[in-house]
């Protein structure tokens, strides 16, 4: 019995996964039996997200990660994406990925060159898949920082937007006692971002409590003043 583990992967939480769920489907159709679903939502080019790390920590000998394409798996600068690949490797398992020829099966059972051979084009391929998947991640960047620079000087950039919903999920999440570490993997954040929100948040909740204290001083204060009648 072939054994998949399927991991599904967007970049921010105002996105769905809801497209990449076909993919399910279709490796139940080519006969894998899925032992596990990991859905995230945090970038690529990311090396700790708590969802990969989870399937990577569960693989056994022998299974497939399928994805829907490799930029899914990692955007993460060549060595680092090769040493993430190699630690999937590993664990025994390979990759089904479309745009990643899969020639393990040939290459296992032939010898000599042509293994060699078998074994050097895989490994170059998988190389150019992950430098592209780079590649396109650093181009957006460009792009982004790009517009910015041109809605600056138009006077039309306001800044990047707070995910206002992923922030009130951190402090609802911290309130509630969960530690820095169990919220991110929780929110999909990093530590850091659950550290500044958490701060902000208590910045903003001292300042009120001193506007209150402030506003019912004054009103006793008053109150003592005003003459009786």
């Amino acid at each position: 019995m072939r054994v998949a583990r399927v991991y599904l992967r967007v970049s921010t939480q105002g996105q769905d996964l809801d497209r990449q769920e076909s993919i399910i489907a279709e490796a139940r159709d080519a006969g894998y039996y899925i032992a596990g679903v990991y859905r995230e939502k945090a970038s690529g080019a990311r090396a700790d997200r708590p969802e990969l790390l989870r399937l990577i920590a569960d693989l056994q000998p022998g299974e497939v990660v399928v994805a829907e394409k490799i930029d899914r798996i990692s955007r993460l600068p060549l060595p680092e994406a090769e040493k993430l690949i190699e630690t999937i490797r590993n664990k025994g398992a390979r990759l089904a990925v479309p745009g990643v020829v899969d020639l393990s099966d040939i290459a296992a059972s032939a010898d000599g060159v042509a293994k060699i051979v078998l074994e050097s084009i895989q490994e170059m391929l998988l190389k150019l898949a992950l430098q592209m998947a780079r590649d396109d991640f650093e181009d957006r960047r460009e792009r982004q920082r790009q517009g910015i620079e041109l809605a600056k000087a138009g006077g039309k950039y306001a800044g990047r937007q707070a995910d206002l919903v992923t922030h009130e999920r951190i402090i609802v999440l911290r309130s509630g006692g969960n530690s820095i570490s169990r919220t991110a993997k929780l929110t999909g954040c990093s530590e850091a971002q659950v550290k500044r929100v958490w701060a902000r948040h208590q910045q903003e909740s001292g300042k009120q409590e001193m506007l209150s204290q402030k506003l019912s001083s004054a009103t006793v204060q008053k109150s003592v003043a005003k003459p009786s009648l």
